[in-house]
C-alpha cells in the first residue's frame, strides 16, 4: 500500500512538472514569436525574424508534442540554429568586448547578443527533454528563464528614458 501511494505521489509531481514545462514552452514560443515580429522595422529584419521564428516554432512543437525533441528533424534544426547562433554570438561578443560596452541593452549589438544567447540557452535546455520525465532542476531553470525576458521587456517598456538612446526602429515596433 505504501509503495503504490508513493508511486502515485511521484507520478503526480512529475505530471505537474511536465505541465509546467509545457507552459514554459508555450510562453517561450510566444516570446520568440513576439521577438520575431518586432524585428519588422530592423534594417536586417529578415535575418532576425528567421532567427527568432525558428525557436518559436520549435517551442510550439514541444508544447503540443513534448517527445518531438527526440526526433531527428527537430534535433537537426535545433542543433543547426544553436551552431549558427553561437557563431553570431561569438562575433557580437567580440564586438561588445572591443567597444567596451557596459550597458549591454543600450547598444544594438548587446540586444542582439542577449536575444541570441536566450535562444541558445533555451534550445539547449529543451534538448532531449522528451527522453525522460522532466525534473525539478530543468523545470525550475525553465521557469526562471521564461520569466526573465517578459519582465525585462516590461521594465524597458515602462521606463521610456532607458530607451531614449535606442535607434528609431527599436522604438516603434510595439
Amino acid at each position: 500500500m505504501f509503495r503504490s501511494t508513493m508511486g502515485e505521489v511521484c507520478n503526480e509531481k512529475k505530471s505537474w512538472l511536465f505541465v509546467i514545462w509545457q507552459i514554459c514552452n508555450v510562453f517561450m514560443s510566444l516570446f520568440f514569436a513576439l521577438a520575431s515580429y518586432v524585428q519588422i522595422n530592423d534594417p536586417d529584419a529578415g535575418l532576425w525574424m528567421v532567427g527568432y521564428a525558428i525557436p518559436a516554432a520549435l517551442c510550439a512543437l514541444i508544447s503540443f508534442k513534448p517527445h518531438v525533441t527526440e526526433t531527428l528533424p527537430w534535433r537537426r534544426v535545433a542543433d543547426l540554429h544553436v551552431m549558427i547562433s553561437s557563431s553570431v554570438v561569438a562575433m557580437l561578443g567580440w564586438t561588445i568586448y572591443q567597444k567596451k560596452v557596459t550597458q549591454i541593452f543600450q547598444q544594438e549589438e548587446g540586444r542582439e547578443f542577449s536575444g541570441l544567447m536566450l535562444t541558445i540557452v533555451w534550445l539547449l535546455l529543451c534538448r532531449h527533454s522528451g527522453r525522460a520525465p522532466v525534473g525539478m532542476l530543468r523545470v525550475s531553470t525553465a521557469v526562471a528563464i521564461t520569466v526573465f525576458p517578459f519582465v525585462a521587456w516590461l521594465y524597458y517598456y515602462i521606463n521610456k528614458e532607458l530607451r531614449s538612446d535606442w535607434p528609431s526602429h527599436c522604438k516603434t515596433a510595439i
